[in-house]
């Protein structure tokens, strides 16, 4: 058989090939189907068709469902550097830019050749003999923006300080010389934390911290009284006046001071003389959260031997990322879920089944996620790779793999995960399985997310002493922590008097000094379960509304139980406050007890209310003790009522967080409305089918919109501000009867009470929007830590400090 000619084979296959237009999707830094590179051995082949970028074991698949033969082919190969060649030190605070840290990255060299399939015939490029076509397709590939870098254009580079607009024309008064040292605040005995302001020289302290520390606010009062804008935190001033911690108050922010320099000499300070005593604003809070969360979670400062094979593959932080990364790594610890993606679903499988683009397909990215995580392909030490130098054992760390299609195609449906900010952990597994769900409609049997699902019912007892059931399904079981089970009281009362005569001194107490609560997850557990008042509550036997006692329990028990703790409340003032607390986790719970007991023998349901019961059942009316909070705080009557309507009494959490986002919505101070059936009536099916195709459930779509008036925007924000507590959120995908309620939780899985715990999702930082995430998941009879790429043994594993718990049913 005669051999065809390289180049007559690449000119009869010409008709394949296209010359990318600005507006196409090019994959040329991972592989679609896995996450090969163009450093992996084989390189990557892009389809100079689609421009989907392929490994090498995974091309020859795309050619047999597409027909494509001509791919470009781009190989990196790491540069030889010698040894003695001296690390880059950064000047830059960003991460992974140039002048950055973490960017003594090794060099490469990057080939490309045009290769045709299925023999693999390649042609060298650049090179003139090739057709021109073949050329500007090859030179617009390589010069375009891969899709990958576009999905991430947002940089991770640390916030800069922006120079104060009240800086420049700052006005001074008076005739005040500071010292240089032995100051105290004006207005009480506070020596630390101390503001200069820089208008009229007062030194006053800082802000109060929300457990007593801190300042007395006096510094922050000045500003309210004069409006003097500016403040330097002394202890912070030397030579480096670019260090200076300086405050704007109208800003509310750390700023720049071009001209602190003249506005110290006003004051006769010579800032070159003084020494750093005071931390920055900011490195008060890193020292705070390193100091105890981060060091602790993340067991910084251990020893911690890194482990590699499968099931213990790292996943890059893609900047703000660790929410997904944390939550990943447990879910795919369990049995459906690696049953489902990886061991009865091959990578071809997936892909043969896929649409024509696979990087938008859910199934195949959790695939591909599945394999890259569960194979152990991807975990081996970075000195294993080609051309590494050799690194000892304990040293070694592993690349891990960049999730970036799986998070692209699973926050397709929701605008938050798209962005690069961090996100709560809890919204995004919610999300997750709903996503799974929805996926595996078409085959329910195969729906890996049914092993967290379980029902939930509700039984509320009137005092006619008749009764009514709710259940609903949940995947998530979200508990209180009663702080008042503590069972350290002693120590915390010794502690607050501790804390007490310091404060008195204008000392604050060291981190590694602090007494926290303990309370036992037993508490948290019967506090679910404990009788809870349900004021307003409209009765049909007694057709009046009164104070009803509710109950709860479990109507099945899933595979594997996941326990979301409320750490995060809010203060009087609107103050967010993550509660410092340890929880006592045992490694084996038994919930038997919470296993609901329906209706029971002599109970008497509600009577069903008659149509005008139930207009007056749905009249919006304000908790009274959620407005009478709110009030005594300073806000508006109306508005509360309405933030307590709009939130369906849900608590005083629910209210405050609407009342912040709708402040300043023109129709805040209209009146509260009373039209129920009018409002339910005016909503568009279309903007429920907006909200639907976002992922949410169309129940849950129709009562926020009715909650919102019909607002897509402020439906969309009531939904996630009712996801955390959800009581509002519950009733929306509840079914209510009066009757024996249906069977919502029927074919769920169920078994006994009895759980092992086997993951801990932690967070560090102050809020769910910020801070860090870490996994840490019993394998093989040990605890494994997961902290983004880093995947290590566990030495002390913080089973008293997490947010979310994955328990997995003990059978047998």
């Amino acid at each position: 058989m005669e051999e065809i000619n390289p180049m007559d084979l690449l000119r009869s296959n010409l008709s394949r090939v296209r010359i990318p237009e600005p507006t196409n999707r090019i994959y040329k830094q991972e592989c679609c189907l896995s996450f090969d590179i163009s450093r992996s051995e084989g390189g990557l082949f892009i389809d100079m068709n689609t421009f989907l970028a392929f490994g090498k074991d995974y091309v020859v698949w795309n050619y047999e469902k597409t027909g494509n033969r001509v791919y470009l082919h781009i190989k990196q190969t790491k540069k030889l550097v010698p040894e003695d060649r001296p690390s880059k030190k950064p000047t830059l605070l960003a991460i992974g830019i140039d002048g950055g840290f973490g960017n003594n990255e090794p060099e490469y060299e990057e080939s490309h050749s045009v290769v045709i399939l299925p023999n693999y015939v390649a042609l060298p490029f650049p090179s003139v003999e090739l057709p021109e076509k073949v050329r500007l397709a090859v030179d617009a590939i390589l010069m375009a923006e891969g899709a990958e870098r576009k999905e991430q254009v947002a940089a991770w580079t640390a916030d800069k300080k922006q120079i104060s607009t009240y800086a420049m024309d700052l006005q001074q008064m008076g005739s005040v010389v500071v010292p240089p040292s032995g100051w105290k605040c004006a207005k009480c005995d506070k020596t630390e934390n101390l503001w200069l302001n820089l208008t009229d020289g007062m030194i006053l302290c800082g802000r109060r911290n929300w457990d007593g520390t801190g300042g007395n606010n006096h510094a922050i009062d000045h500003y309210k009284e004069t409006g003097y804008p500016l403040a330097v935190k002394l202890g912070t001033i030397t030579a480096d006046l670019e260090a200076a911690d300086v405050f704007s108050y109208p800003e509310d922010d750390s700023v720049i001071d071009p001209l602190l320099a003249q506005h110290l000499a006003y004051f006769g300070i010579d800032f070159s003389s003084l020494q750093k005593t005071e931390m920055t604003t900011a490195e008060r809070e890193f020292d705070q959260n390193t100091n105890f969360d981060w060091n602790r979670i993340q067991e910084s400062g251990l020893d911690v031997e890194p482990i590699f094979g499968p099931g213990y593959t790292g996943l890059v932080n893609l900047g703000n990322s660790c929410y997904m990364a944390a939550t990943m790594q447990v879910v795919f610890s369990t049995h459906l879920f690696c049953r489902r993606y990886y061991i009865n679903q091959s990578l071809k499988m997936a892909f043969e089944t896929a649409p024509a683009d696979p990087t938008v397909d859910l199934n195949m990215q959790l695939t591909k996620l599945a394999h890259g995580l569960l194979s152990g392909k991807y975990s081996v030490p970075s000195s294993e790779k080609v051309g590494a130098a050799a690194t000892p054992v304990t040293d070694a760390k592993q690349e891990g793999i960049p999730p970036r299609m799986f998070k692209a195609v699973i926050a397709a449906s929701h605008p938050e995960f798209s962005t690069m900010r961090q996100q709560d952990a809890l919204e995004f597994v919610l999300h997750f399985l709903d996503q799974v769900e929805r996926s595996n409609a078409a085959k329910p049997e195969l729906d890996p997310s049914r092993c967290f699902k379980f029902g939930v019912e509700e039984r509320i007892l009137c005092p006619s002493g008749k009764v009514a059931y709710n259940k609903r399904l949940d995947y998530i079981l979200s508990l209180n922590i009663p702080l008042h089970e503590a069972t350290n009281k002693k120590e915390l009362e010794a502690f607050d008097k501790i804390k007490a005569e310091k404060f008195s001194k204008g000392k604050d107490v060291s981190s590694d000094g602090i007494v926290r609560p303990r309370v036992p997850l037993e508490a948290c557990l019967a506090n679910f379960a404990a009788p809870e008042e349900i004021p307003e509550f409209y009765s049909s036997a007694l057709k009046s509304k009164t104070t009803a006692i509710k109950t709860a329990g479990l109507t099945s028990f899933p595979d594997y139980l996941v326990l979301h703790m409320r750490r995060f409340v809010m203060e009087a003032g609107w103050v967010p406050k993550k509660l410092d607390v340890y929880l006592d986790v045992p490694d084996i719970i038994d919930i038997s007890h919470m296993h609901s007991k329906g209706l029971q023998p002599g109970e008497e349901l509600l009577p069903e209310a008659a149509p005008e019961d139930k207009a007056e059942s749905r009249q919006p009316v304000a908790n009274e003790e959620i407005v009478a909070q709110l009030v005594s705080m300073g806000f508006n009557q109306l508005h509360c009522q309405k933030a307590a309507i709009i939130t369906l009494n849900a608590g005083v959490e629910e209210a405050m967080n609407w009342l912040l986002l709708h402040m300043d919505d023109p129709d805040i101070d209209a009146p509260i409305s009373h039209g129920v059936q009018g409002a339910e009536a005016s909503i568009d099916q279309a903007t429920v089918d907006t909200l639907v195709s976002f992922g949410f459930q169309e129940e849950i779509a129709q009562k926020a919109l009715k909650a919102s008036g019909g607002d897509i925007e402020k439906a969309t924000d009531w939904i996630f501000n009712s996801l955390n507590n959800s009581a509002s959120y519950r009733d929306a995908t509840t079914t209510s009867s009066n009757s024996m309620p249906s069977q919502v939780d029927t074919g769920l899985p169920d078994g006994g009470g009895r759980y092992r715990l086997f993951g801990i999702v932690s967070h560090m930082g102050t809020s769910t929007q910020c801070g860090h995430y870490v996994a840490h998941i019993l394998k093989e009879g040990r605890w494994v830590i997961f902290n983004d790429d880093k995947v290590g043994a566990s030495i002390n594993p913080p089973k008293d400090m997490g947010y979310l718990y994955f328990f997995e049913r003990i059978n047998g």
